[in-house]
């Protein structure tokens, strides 16, 4: 996913002309400072909320209690018409016109923060905002107004399902999010067979493409970036006029690229060599899982065990969460992923989760009613009456008093 977000970047860059991930200085200067309740050491100017939600929606994911001042910070990143930009420094400030608010970053934001719970007035306004900005084909590009993609639309998709909405009923112009997926899948037969580009090139044309192939099955079964084993269907390539037909013909299109290598994806920069592309195939994963296709997705599993820990060290939280996802779709455990216990490794990223001590006196203080608006109500309400109490103790005397 965090290959993904590149992806969606650069198509952004072209929109809007800001420089892209690949210009973030990976190893800051000692003198920049990055805020204490941030997962992961490098410039999060790209990418902090989307780094952030994806380390606290898989410590959630295996129960991990993140720390109150993680959440918090993602919280406060939104901008008061509901979105979030990739990152604010200092959020106090209000956002304007040269905010650029990014559809990732919020669509993330509230896949974690509906997870966690407890933020119903920022994931509301948040899918709101997600609403007001989306495009008469359906679907949603990186940035507000840009062209339509399917990992955009995909990740906006599992936000909206996480939150309740139903996707379908999502429309702008008549379409749904689904209408522009299928327009982004390519047809039976040929390079592409059933997979999913990234968005149409300047004459319309689609190009097969591993990482928006496995968005796209995610986005076609309405998932988000957690998901539990699906059923099997048929994976024979057929014209998709569902979004269910998209999404068993895009794992198919996986299968075999998966299988092409090995069990892995390859990277398919251009001006680079071409090497196993470890974050594609942990979204690969979750794909097959979720459609269905689970002995593909063990396969795959069992290369990212032997073969990720190298660059996920280097590439971060998102990363360790991106292979914590891939554990938990295919049932393996995240704390013995070929020897390294992913859980541990991701919370060293980051300020440390909340102990089994510290969520008992949270959830305590919340049961007493000292921290809700119960227990203040309850509060004045005890108040109210002794104070009647008293008042009528008073009045009492007085009259006593009288001649």
């Amino acid at each position: 996913m965090n290959v993904r977000r590149s992806a969606a970047v650069l198509a952004a860059v072209a929109v809007i002309g800001a420089a892209t991930p690949a210009a973030a200085d990976p190893s800051p200067s000692p003198s920049q400072a990055f805020p204490s309740a941030l997962y992961g050491g490098t410039d999060p100017k790209y990418d902090g909320v989307w780094r952030q939600s994806l380390a606290l929606l898989a410590q959630d994911t295996v129960g991990v209690q993140p720390a109150a001042k993680s959440v918090e910070w993602l919280a406060r990143q939104q901008c008061a018409d509901g979105g979030f930009a990739s990152y604010r420094p200092d959020p106090t400030a209000a956002c304007d016109a040269k905010t650029m608010l990014d559809t990732n970053a919020t669509s993330a934001a509230v896949q974690a923060l509906t997870a966690l719970g407890g933020h119903d007035d920022v994931t509301s306004k948040a899918v709101g905002w997600l609403k007001s900005v989306q495009n008469e084909d359906g679907g949603w590009g990186y940035s507000p107004g840009g062209a339509s993609d399917t990992n955009s639309t995909s990740v906006v998709i599992g936000a909206l399902a996480a939150a309740g909405e139903k996707p379908d009923q999502v429309v702008k112009g008549g379409k749904s999010p689904y209408d522009a997926l299928l327009k982004l899948a390519l047809p039976c037969g040929g390079d592409g067979d059933g997979a999913f580009a990234f968005q149409p090139d300047k004459k319309g044309g689609l190009a097969a493409n591993a990482d928006a192939t496995a968005a796209g099955v995610l986005g076609s079964l309405g998932k988000g970036m957690v998901v539990e084993p699906g059923e099997k269907s048929d994976t024979t390539c057929e014209k998709a006029t569902t979004p269910q037909q998209a999404a068993a013909n895009g794992a198919g299109y996986l299968t075999a690229a998966l299988t092409k290598d090995d069990g892995h994806l390859m990277s398919a920069l251009a001006g680079a060599e071409p090497q196993p592309d470890h974050g594609n195939t942990a979204d690969a994963v979750v794909a097959l899982a979720a459609q269905g296709d689970t002995a593909q997705a063990e396969k795959s599993v069992r290369w990212l065990e032997k073969n990720s820990a190298a660059w996920a060290a280097q590439s971060g939280p998102a990363a360790y969460a991106q292979l914590i996802f891939a554990a938990h779709a295919t049932g393996t455990n995240p704390r013995d992923f070929g020897g390294a216990d992913l859980v541990k490794q991701l919370n060293a990223t980051g300020p440390a989760p909340r102990t089994a001590g510290e969520t008992k006196a949270a959830d305590e203080k919340d049961d007493s009613g000292s921290g809700s608006s119960f227990g203040i109500w309850w509060f004045v309400g005890v108040c109210l009456v002794a104070g009647i109490g008293i008042g009528f103790l008073f009045s009492g005397r007085k009259k006593k008093q009288q001649p």
